[in-house]
């Protein structure tokens, strides 16, 4: 999986991030004639090559006339229909424009629609989203992971006068990430830089195991004296088909709840965008049983899930552990049945062999409406999964030979046997971090006696894993 790091050591705009992939090899000429299509008079996209902190990178500047102007969301929408963007480039621009918008109207208390935008409003603004969106999609990359975004600290001046760091409506748009703290008394991140990363970023953590194929480094308007203000962005592919992002974990211990009430704990905290949480028996001082409640979740929603465990439970204390855990590549894919089709997520990586594990809820209902057991349903996406992988992976000529004269009484001892041992032992670990308590809740008659403690690969998959 072709995969990017933003290293925001000094934070992150538009300018810097539009800078850094056209240095990574982003062909600025497509990035230019993009911007160009947008219908803006005498805006020109101008590249320098720069030493900032005693180090190379290069720096984007736009140049154009004097604006007066205020534009709306509309008027965005209309530059970039307009353009000869492709469908992609077009999404990634809007959602960038969006969650500026959104936050714009939050801070000062209007309609998205009706809100004059200054940040994003601006022609060097524009630009720089435009061309992000252009150069990004153009390097191909799957995947983006982000270090700690930091922010900066101080005061600066804008529209509505001088203003703490971050601004309102960076701080909106931040909600989520994991910061850092840089002693800088500047603005290191914008609202541009903010909604990139908001947008673009998969996971937060430290430089992923990969082979690095470039490097681009853009830099920032401003000088510091002690750091270079350069933003690099690192390309490659993921070594093993293993990645690895930052979590956290929270916990706490409970003794004088009732189990309604763990319960709907457990739902209020999946519900607030926890990826995973499950509940331990343990025994308690003076010999009372209770209860471990454990949350994993990405390190920016760490501190409302806390809340919620504060609040729902009233307990007294909250731990909580910064953890690195590595994941398997995965998708959403979907496989037909008798019964009809059943999604489900394949998990997949270098040296580790191939997985499938269909969805509990998927399941369940198709075994609802077919009035048949819920194993069958499952043995059946199963089967319908590894048909699908031995024909993508069958020489033609072969295939059909060996079907047709010996492979019959063998498929079906070797597929049986093969698939359940092979499917479910790796699919438990891919689906833990949506499905662990979720799948405890059901009878699991089709786990089969080699998934012992395994149901978790059974719940209803999303996007996390272990």
């Amino acid at each position: 999986m072709r995969t990017a790091w933003l290293e925001c050591a000094t934070g992150i705009s538009g300018d810097m991030t539009l800078a850094a992939l056209i240095d990574a090899g982003a062909d600025v000429q497509a990035v230019r004639a993009a911007i160009q299509s947008l219908g803006l008079p005498d805006v020109r996209l101008r590249l320098e090559t720069v030493i900032k902190g005693g180090f190379r990178s290069l720096h984007a500047l736009v140049d154009h006339p004097e604006q007066h102007a205020h534009r709306h969301l509309a008027d965005i929408r209309a530059l970039v229909e307009r353009s000869v963007l492709t469908a992609r480039q077009k999404s990634l621009a809007l959602q960038m424009f969006q969650v500026i918008a959104e936050a714009e109207s939050r801070v000062h208390g209007v309609s998205v629609e009706t809100i004059h935008f200054h940040e994003v409003g601006a022609i060097d603004s524009i630009v720089d989203i435009i061309g992000t969106a252009v150069a990004f999609d153009l390097l191909k990359i799957d995947r983006v992971v982000c270090n700690a975004v930091p922010p900066g600290r101080g005061f600066v001046r804008i529209d509505h006068g001088i203003c703490p760091v971050p601004t309102p409506g960076t701080a909106e748009i931040l909600k989520g990430m994991p910061l850092s703290v840089v002693p800088i008394d500047a603005e290191l991140t914008t609202p541009t830089g903010a909604a990139i990363v908001k947008v673009l970023a998969d996971s937060f953590g430290p430089l992923p195991a990969m082979t690095i194929e470039s490097i681009g480094c853009g830099c920032g308007t401003m000088t510091f004296p002690e750091r270079a203000n350069v933003l690099r962005i690192f390309i490659g592919t993921v070594a093993g088909g293993v990645q690895t992002e930052l979590v956290t974990l929270l916990e706490t211990t409970l003794d004088d709840v009732t189990g309604e009430a763990v319960g709907f704990v457990r739902e209020r905290l999946t519900a607030a965008g926890a990826l995973d949480v499950w509940v331990i028996p343990v025994q308690m001082k003076k010999g009372r049983p209770g209860v471990i409640v454990s949350c994993l979740c990405r390190p920016g929603a760490a501190t409302g899930l806390e809340q919620v465990l504060f609040a729902e439970t009233g307990t007294l204390g909250v731990r909580r552990l910064q953890l690195e855990r590595s994941v398997r590549q995965r998708e959403s894919v979907t496989v037909q049945t008798v019964w009809g089709p059943v999604p489900g997520k394949r998990g997949w990586g270098q040296g580790v062999a191939e997985t499938f594990a269909p969805e509990f809820a998927a399941c369940a209902a198709v075994a609802a409406a077919a009035g048949v057991p819920l194993r069958d349903v499952y043995r059946a996406a199963e089967a319908a999964w590894l048909m699908r992988v031995g024909t993508a992976m069958s020489p033609p000529d072969h295939s059909h030979d060996h079907s047709h004269d010996h492979s019959h009484d063998h498929s079906h001892d070797h597929s049986h046997d093969h698939s359940h041992d092979h499917s479910h032992d790796h699919s438990h670990d891919h689906s833990h971090d949506h499905s662990h308590d979720h799948s405890h809740d059901h009878p699991h008659d089709h786990s089969h006696d080699h998934s012992q403690g395994g149901e978790r690969g059974r719940g209803a998959a999303g996007s996390g894993g272990t």
